[in-house]
């Protein structure tokens, strides 16, 4: 991407007034009046609409409605050290994009954005229906050199922090049903997949994906999710900005990544976790194989593992399993 349009992108987002004059743009580039101009235009192009006006200048309008890596990159410029990303149209899986970029031994942190999935990766080799109806698909690439026990609670962690993102972000109260799913009003608004590679008992590579539920409406789902999946949009009454959101999202990750590998977050997950844990004293169903137990949720361990009490009052804890709610035993008062 160009240099020249993420620095205009960047100047007209800083703007107080939301104008910035050409003949400022042109001086900070180091090009003439007539050449922003043609780089306004060729924005243009892309979605953007900006509005001029004589002696005061360009203002950014209207945003295009699909990702953008130079706006995206303009919206990170305040970052001290901005991660190397890669915007996509589709992609097969940003995953899988993930792991063809560690094979060609990319630096990290690397972070991949997509519009849609051909073939989604949800848990247990599932598909996850990724439609381009201006969702966003996302993976972060990090190389962490940490031990594998250290990764227990990873996923929740992650999860926990974008809970508190889409909150600040959307101005609702969504939840995280353990151990990977971002529900909002009991409807599931996204998933998270954490793969990794261990080498001599180190985690080599780490590949954290996520992929959310941002503007997708209702008809544009298959009939079987239309009753169990919302967008952050339909629960917030408003479209969410895109290529905003997905600068967010990227700093809230790698900024809850370093928290994680420095170690003493504990105490912001336990507070977290309270606040965003949608199982806490409702009845479920956790399925592991051919095995269905049946309990009320009390919360989770220090190793994010699911804490289930059962009807004969015994607590058992879940490493893995399928969690779906039910209504068969009483809730915990």
């Amino acid at each position: 991407m160009a240099l020249t349009e993420i620095t205009i992108l960047r100047e007209l987002l800083a703007a107080e007034s939301g104008f910035v004059s050409g003949t400022r743009l042109a001086k900070l580039l180091g090009i003439s009046r007539v050449a922003v101009w043609m780089q306004l235009q060729k924005l243009t192009k892309q979605g953007f609409t900006f509005e001029a006006i004589r002696s005061r200048g360009y203002k950014l309008a209207t945003p295009p409605s699909k990702l953008h890596p130079a706006l995206v990159q303009a919206y990170l410029s305040g970052r001290s050290r901005a991660p190397q990303v890669i915007c996509l149209e589709s992609v097969d899986s940003t995953n899988s994009e993930a792991e063809r970029q560690l094979a060609a031994n990319c630096p990290v942190p690397l972070v991949i954005l997509a519009g849609a999935q051909t073939q989604g990766r949800g848990r247990r080799g599932r598909v996850w229906h990724s439609p381009a109806a201006g969702n966003l698909y996302s993976t972060f690439v990090f190389r962490p050199e940490l031990e594998p026990g250290r990764m227990q609670d990873f996923t929740l962690w992650m999860g926990l922090n974008i809970c508190e993102l889409v909150a600040n972000f959307c101005k609702i109260v969504p939840g995280l049903k353990w151990p990977n799913d971002l529900f909002v009003n009991g409807r599931k608004a996204g998933g998270m997949l954490t793969e990794a590679r261990i080498d001599a008992d180190q985690i080599r590579e780490l590949v954290f994906g996520l992929g959310l539920n941002l503007n997708v409406q209702a008809q544009d789902l298959p009939r079987e999710l239309e009753h169990t999946a919302i967008s952050l949009a339909e629960a917030s009454g408003a479209p969410v900005d895109l290529n905003r959101f997905a600068a967010a999202l990227i700093g809230r990750v790698l900024a809850a990544y370093s928290q994680f590998v420095e170690g003493g977050y504990q105490e912001k997950f336990e507070e977290l976790w309270l606040r965003y844990d949608v199982l806490r004293g409702r009845p479920v169903t956790v399925i592991q194989g051919t095995r269905t137990v049946k309990g009320v949720a009390t919360g989770i361990d220090k190793e994010g593992s699911l804490l289930l009490r059962l009807e004969n009052g015994r607590t058992e804890r879940f490493r893995a399993g399928e969690v779906t709610l039910s209504k068969e035993i009483n809730p915990v008062n």
